[in-house]
């Protein structure tokens, strides 16, 4: 899949799975800039031009390499908006042997808006996506969509518009606030959002912001997606970026060097939009208008209707893309509930923390593709970076720690304080309990043939006593259960008997 926009272009080589899923398995960006330049007349340069065909003869060389069966490319506003847009078409046809399909605004907005819907579960948002020639905004309530405008420029065009001279940098950003302000002043409907709406930020400003709030705060975990960027951080690098030059701007960690001119303006748009709208945190989208095109082509179940369940859509594809028997890997999921709600009296966690048992549950045993031998360390790893979607990275976090907590005292110390900024001492409690249960779950489904259909708990004086529903022979499963009993009395503070 390419997609071509006014700043990047990007590759994505994507495995299309059974059951409508999909994964990524390679991408190439490059920054040929084809909108640059283009506010003074409308064409598109012919060393923009010359530039983006390079990079897309690389992007065919990649795709012919990999025995790509189908190209699907879209183009965005530069090539929207151009008056040699006809030529431009024709040359990259005759040159590239790609045929790149101009998105209408209606067609961008609505990609970005499916890729974000069905990659996160947040039931209403306003998304922000600033490109380089294009602004969308969009707003859904209850996963429905209710509103969305394009506006017709963005990070290039705004930096291009307010390049005045004897302007400093501070100044040139106020009056894109200002301008950005204006926009906003005439979209009546913006006046109607929800006051408790969350706003998710989408694209490469977005995602540059991210890489440096992460960077700022030595935030452990690698993921974008669902990464909160707190107000507090968004000011302290909208004021940095907006006052350092261009050479220091490409040197701060987490900035991209192709985007460093532009981010000030980006962060500008950004910044004059929190106002407007009275919003704080920004929620990062690592899904967007490539995500969309490819559910459309992937699951198009999903141009009617979203996903109603992204977390379990999201592990069923991680355990389809790792070949692992779906059969077994609902049977624990399925027994780890029940133990979860048949304990409930002992463990005292909220209904919520159900998402993160769920996680470990799914991928407890994608480790073992890696290797048998301390697996559930492998699994942890899959968790922690496989960018699952519609979970916090608190919740994440905690997952990928219940995976590997095979013993009571098997949690990593050292491991563990490197999240400090996520996780508490009541967590590494709560880790180790929902750790019991995932084991036990497990060993209830030791011979893979689902013989125990179910558990009921009893839980008298300073025993736990779990009848099981047999259909077939269980002796491995309860025998397996027992092996956790020494843990589970530790952990509990009551004896485990199976029957």
């Amino acid at each position: 899949m390419i997609d071509l926009g006014s700043n990047t272009a990007r590759l994505l080589l994507i495995d299309i799975l059974e059951n409508g899923h999909f994964q990524i398995v390679d991408q190439l960006k490059e920054a040929p800039r084809l909108g640059e330049g283009m506010e003074k007349d409308g064409f598109l340069k012919p060393a923009r031009i010359k530039e983006t065909i390079n990079t897309l003869k690389m992007f065919r060389k990649l795709c012919d390499v990999n025995g790509i069966e189908r190209i699907i490319a879209v183009a965005t506003a530069a090539v929207r908006r151009a008056k040699n847009q006809r030529s431009f078409l024709d040359e990259v046809s005759a040159t590239c042997g790609i045929k790149l399909r101009v998105l209408s605004a209606e067609e961008e907005a609505m990609y970005v808006y499916r890729g974000v819907i069905n990659t996160m579960d947040l039931p209403k948002g306003i998304i922000l996506e600033i490109g380089g020639g294009s602004t969308k905004i969009i707003y859904y309530n209850r996963r429905n969509l209710l509103n969305y405008e394009t506006l017709p420029f963005g990070a290039i065009t705004l930096t291009e518009l307010f390049a005045q001279e004897g302007l400093s940098q501070e100044e040139q950003a106020q009056k894109v606030e200002e301008f950005f302000t204006e926009q906003l002043s005439r979209m009546e409907w913006l006046k109607e959002v929800d006051a408790e709406v969350q706003l998710i930020g989408v694209g490469g400003s977005f995602r540059n912001l991210c890489r440096m709030a992460k960077i700022m705060r030595k935030y452990p975990l690698k993921t974008l997606h669902n990464y909160v960027v707190h107000d507090e951080d968004f000011c302290h690098i909208y004021n940095l970026i907006k006052t350092i030059d261009l050479d220091k701007k490409k040197k701060v960690k987490g900035l991209s060097s192709g985007r460093a001119d532009i981010l000030p303006a980006a962060f500008a748009v950004i910044s004059a939009f929190k106002k407007y709208m009275n919003l704080g945190d920004i929620v990062i989208s690592g899904s967007g208008l490539r995500t969309g095109v490819t559910f459309n082509y992937a699951v198009p179940t999903t141009c009617d209707k979203p996903i109603s369940d992204v977390l379990t859509y999201s592990l069923s594809t991680i355990t389809d893309f790792y070949g692992l028997s779906q059969t077994h890997v609902e049977q624990v999921v399925n027994l780890s509930v029940q133990l979860f709600k048949q304990l409930r009296v002992l463990h005292k966690f909220p209904r919520q923390y159900l998402k993160i048992l769920k996680v470990a549950a799914y991928l407890y045993e994608t480790g073992k593709k890696v290797g048998f031998y301390n697996f559930e360390k492998h699994s942890a790893y899959v968790i922690l970076n496989s960018n699952i979607y519609g979970i916090s990275h608190r919740d994440l976090a905690m997952a990928s720690f219940v995976a590997s907590c095979t013993g009571i005292d098997d949690v990593n110390m050292i491991e563990w304080s490197r999240y400090g900024d996520l996780l508490t001492d009541e967590d590494l409690v709560s880790v180790r309990k929902m750790g019991i249960i995932l084991r036990i779950a497990v060993a209830f489904d030791r011979s893979c043939s689902s013989v125990i259909k179910g558990v009921n708990c009893d839980i008298l004086g300073d025993s736990v006593i779990m009848k099981t529903e047999v259909e077939g022979d269980a002796n491995l499963e309860i025998a397996s259960g027992m092996e956790v009993g020494s843990d589970f009395r530790k952990v509990f503070k009551k004896n485990l008997e199976i029957l």
